[in-house]
């Protein structure tokens, strides 16, 4: 038996409904691709409308007793699915490198975030806090509460496979409500791998289905026109986020839409290089770019540009490529032929632009769809890179002259996820910070995703906030109640 037989044991490729493994309703099935070989790992059912419909169907019928449970013990089955993610925490990153591509200490991190979802809202859900007042006109009691709002529809993206769905599936749980997730066609194997851990962990039939699908707009537009569907959570690209909305909108659903970004990375002339280097080699090349919350657009003020980009040159070429399953690979393959190509295209609008190629900015031959860590000096500001999403393993660096200039370039952007800057002045990192059109801000920090915090953005990258206390109302309803006594 072959290591991959090994690592695939014990994982559904089925639909995942009601607490069992079913086949599509047509039959229809589709490879899932190791992005390092290109060869196929697993053949996945493909869900059709009639499975969407069983899903819900599934959900909604588990929605009262799941709802009606109390939130301490929905808490505890949580925090065990917590431990029980631990337990196999290697496993799971292994499959995620296997199908995603990322290298295994990417994926090590990724598994143990994700895990934390689930023992935070096995904290946070006991913390549904309602309120109780008087009326000063009326003199009647207001009593506020707040109620699981119903089925959920969680649509989840390929670049962090257990994260983006533990990230939705935890809150939705602790709040009381029941779940259909349709996950990335790239990346299906890790949320069916899950299946097993929750009903291990004493998830009821029916509380969380899963139906990968290569019909995934019929599928999940379906599922928000059916009325008995109360909540959309949505991660991926501002395009089809606006898609979801739209149809959303029909029936008024709450939405909850994680979107795109285009995050700039500030280096003041202040700041402390070597920590704004070890700062942007985690804002860049956690998940090889491939992160709505990558930086993008790396502006360094002129007085320390060259030190800036010599030293990020330097530890961008020290950076091994390979598959991410073999010891010491710090970058795998992109995700798919797709991600590599807007990569490939990216680089030479920009280099044709006039950016200079410091290391880096060519595709190796062979197979898998790699992409080695590069770094462009002097990006115009008209190259298309500084519009939009790189999604990759490549470093665009800028100058700027004072603080209201950047300021004005970094918000210069449909974008709104998440900022990053370095400064030995706090004052002048707050006040920048306040400045800044983002939800999210990195002050001397690199790294700003924490199942702790409220993470979303402004503009046009997302409505709503993940995590957090926040991420629990995503799910509830408030109701108020006017009563004497």
């Amino acid at each position: 038996m072959s290591k991959l037989d090994n690592l695939l044991d014990n994982v559904p490729t089925d639909l995942w409904i009601n607490g069992k493994g079913r086949k599509s309703s047509d039959g229809a099935r589709f490879d899932v691709i190791d992005p390092a070989t290109e060869q196929r790992i697993a053949s996945v059912a493909s869900a059709s409308i009639d499975d969407a419909n069983a899903a819900v169907t599934a959900a909604y019928e588990a929605f009262p007793a799941w709802a009606a449970r109390k939130p301490r013990e929905r808490g505890e089955i949580l925090r065990k699915a917590f431990t029980l993610m631990m337990r196999d925490a290697e496993r799971l990153a292994r499959l995620v490198t296997l199908e995603n591509g990322k290298p295994l200490s990417d994926s090590r991190g990724e598994v143990a975030y994700a895990a934390e979802f689930f023992r935070w809202y096995a904290e946070e859900g006991v913390r549904n806090l309602g309120a109780n007042s008087i009326s000063p006109a009326s003199g009647a009691r207001i009593f506020v509460h707040h109620k699981p709002a119903g089925v959920g529809v969680l649509v989840t993206p390929w670049n962090f496979p257990a994260a983006m769905a533990t990230r939705k599936i935890g809150p939705a749980l602790a709040a009381g409500c029941p779940v259909v997730l349709k996950p990335a066609s790239e990346t299906p194997l890790t949320m069916l791998a899950l299946m097993p851990i929750l009903e291990e962990a004493g998830v009821p039939a029916g509380v969380v289905n899963v139906i990968p699908s290569r019909r995934s707009g019929h599928v999940v537009d379906a599922m928000l026109h059916d009325p008995r569907v109360r909540v959309v959570s949505f991660t991926g690209s501002t395009d089809v986020g606006r898609r979801l909305l739209r149809s959303a909108a029909d029936n008024v659903l709450n939405t909850a839409m994680e979107l795109g970004g285009n995050a700039p990375f500030i280096v003041f002339d202040d700041a402390d290089i070597d920590a704004a280097i070890e700062g942007a080699m985690i804002a860049k090349m956690r998940n090889m770019g491939e992160a709505c919350t990558a930086a993008n657009r790396f502006y360094v003020h002129e007085k320390v540009s060259d030190e800036f980009t010599e030293k990020l040159a330097v530890k961008m070429t020290s950076l091994k490529m390979g598959n991410g399953l073999h010891d010491g690979v710090a970058v795998g393959p992109l995700a798919n032929a797709e991600g590599r190509d807007k990569v490939i295209e990216l680089v030479d609008d920009a280099v044709g632009k006039g950016a200079k190629v410091l290391i880096g900015g060519k595709k190796p031959e062979g197979r898998g769809y790699f992409y080695p860590a590069t770094v462009l000096a002097n990006v115009p500001d008209n190259a298309k890179m500084v519009r939009e999403e790189i999604f990759g393993p490549v470093a665009s660096l800028q100058t700027f002259k004072d603080e209201a200039e950047v300021i004005r370039r970094a918000n210069d952007t449909e974008y709104g996820l998440v900022a990053y800057l370095y400064t030995r002045d706090v004052g002048r990192g707050m006040r920048v910070s306040e400045q800044l059109d983002f939800g999210m801000i990195g002050l001397n920090r690199g790294l700003v995703s924490d199942p702790a915090a409220p993470f979303g953005g402004m503009k046009q990258s997302g409505i709503g906030r993940e995590g957090a206390h926040e991420g629990l109302r995503e799910f509830l309803e408030t109701q108020y109640v006017s009563l004497n006594w």
